[in-house]
């Protein structure tokens, strides 16, 4: 078999896989959301340039501004207005934390990917460019970008905690974070101030298991975080609820605050009640951020 039809077959292969689960979930989900008119372009926004960029993985050749780039040692690719406002990047949490999930309910990591990739599907059915916090290439649109999202959303992170990273956020764009944010808030502090610097606006989606918000223990309990590295015995577990309630109070206060302080919104998701309620917070958030 000749190369070229050696290639021809591999991608043929390729395409004829099922698409992703998760997309196909959220397909259904997207599709139960009542949209409303969800105009291409900000009023005032056209294809003016806005900045230079480095050129990235998923950029073609036709895209790169050969002029500038022959002023330095790597690509430059020009952004147009419309480009960076219609542009929503999702930072979704897979760390080993947001794989708890207590009986009858989902595991928080796939909450969140099920959230960020229905709500791509919303934006993308709206023209609007979609990408990953660390996917190499940048925002697109269509539909073989959901899939490329979908099947990034497969993998998983070892780190117990996990922190957003704002390198591949495109200036003047929208972002999404989902997570339980049960690590350490300053890099998300220093996450979200530097969004904020870029003009980037977006929300944090606070992702939790009703076990989480209740804290429903009592008498002799072993508690061990998902990657394993902490452990807690306890006898009087009942004796730590009040404690630990003040504390996620006290949490979601500090990030809602954050919110506050860099122009972000803030909401709270439990994985015992229906996503539909917080695709359709996040859509509306969107909207209101554009």
């Amino acid at each position: 078999m000749s190369q070229p039809a050696a290639s021809l077959r591999g991608r043929a292969a390729g395409l004829a896989q099922p698409l992703p689960p998760l997309l196909a979930e959220a397909e259904h989900l997207a599709g139960g959301v009542l949209l409303g008119e969800h105009g291409r372009r900000r009023p005032g926004l056209g294809d003016a340039f806005w900045q230079y960029r480095p050129a990235m993985q998923g950029d073609t050749a036709r895209a790169i501004d050969w002029r500038r780039s022959a002023r330095s040692d790597q690509h430059f690719v020009q952004e147009k207005e419309w480009q960076a406002a219609q542009s929503v990047v999702f930072w979704v949490d897979r760390a080993a934390s947001m794989h708890f999930a207590s009986q009858g309910h989902p595991e928080k990591a796939d909450r969140a990917a099920l959230l960020a990739l229905s709500l791509s599907v919303l934006l993308v059915r709206g023209g609007e460019r979609i990408g990953l916090t660390d996917m190499a290439n940048p925002p697109a649109s269509g539909t073989l970008q959901l899939e490329r999202v979908a099947r990034h959303l497969e993998t998983q992170s070892s780190a117990d905690y996990g922190a957003p990273d704002t390198t591949m956020l495109p200036a003047h764009s929208r972002a999404v974070f989902l997570s339980d944010f049960m690590g350490d808030l300053a890099p998300l502090e220093t996450a979200l101030t530097t969004a904020a610097d870029r003009g980037v606006k977006g929300a944090l989606v606070h992702i939790l298991d009703p076990i989480e918000e209740a804290f429903p223990f009592d008498g002799r309990v072993v508690f061990e975080s998902m990657g394993g590295t902490l452990q807690h015995e306890t006898r009087r577990a009942g004796d730590l609820r009040a404690r630990y309630l003040d504390r996620l109070a006290r949490r979601k206060a500090a990030l809602e605050a954050l919110t506050r302080t860099t122009g972000w919104r803030y909401h709270c998701h439990h994985t015992g009640t229906p996503a539909a309620s917080a695709l359709l917070w996040l859509y509306h958030a969107m909207e209101r951020q554009r």
